[in-house]
């Protein structure tokens, strides 16, 4: 069961915990496929490695919440805030599939594949119709956005490097529900450095 006190644990460990739950936001709702974990001053692939500022303050707060960023100056990305209150920690929604608010969602990303609805974290924010106004949201207090827990067994989670970052680009904090065709592509930072052996 996701509780904030759960949420609170090591961010790596929390991550896979996250895959099954439900984001929900109005009448659309998505089932987390892949999450990425980053450790806020302990992570250099983090927006808060470098201490709090006016847009990371959320996640220098309690765990349960959603901090939300624009990114690449294009769309919203999604996380859910981890680790003890103070911490910075968070986990990135990368990937859902939409189980609640189809029709809604379709119009929201203009008619793409149901594939894509909310294969990444820009189309999934956009699938949710999430914005800036749900930024700070707790997502335990049964406002607009919650965070629901999985029903049914844990799936079988795989995991790899994150996507995108030129930092820390091989810690294996990325983590997916294996063989699920929501799952976004891998794409290494061509700012990165020459990928280790464990990379995949």
């Amino acid at each position: 069961m996701l509780t904030p006190d759960v949420l609170a644990g090591p961010v790596e460990e929390v991550a896979p915990l996250l895959l099954g739950a439900v984001l929900r936001h109005g009448e659309v709702a998505v089932e987390l496929v892949e999450v990425e974990a980053y450790a806020g001053l302990a992570d250099p692939a983090s927006h808060a490695f470098r201490g709090p500022t006016p847009r990371n303050d959320v996640m220098f707060g309690p765990p349960g919440h959603l901090y939300l960023y624009f990114s690449y100056g294009m769309h919203w990305a999604a996380n859910v805030v981890c680790g003890p209150d103070g911490t910075a920690s968070g986990c990135l929604m990368r990937a859902g599939r939409v189980v609640d608010g189809v029709g809604l969602a379709r119009e929201r990303r203009h008619g793409c594949p149901d594939r894509d609805l909310a294969r990444g974290p820009g189309r999934l924010t956009q699938a949710l119709g999430l914005a800036p106004e749900h930024r700070g949201a707790d997502l335990f207090a049964g406002g607009p956005v919650r965070l629901e827990p999985r029903q049914g067994p844990a799936p079988e989670v795989a995991s790899g490097p994150r996507v995108g970052v030129s930092r820390a680009a091989d810690v294996p904090w990325r983590f997916w529900v294996a063989g699920d065709r929501h799952v976004s592509a891998y794409k290494r930072s061509p700012r990165a450095p020459a990928a280790g052996p464990t990379s995949s």
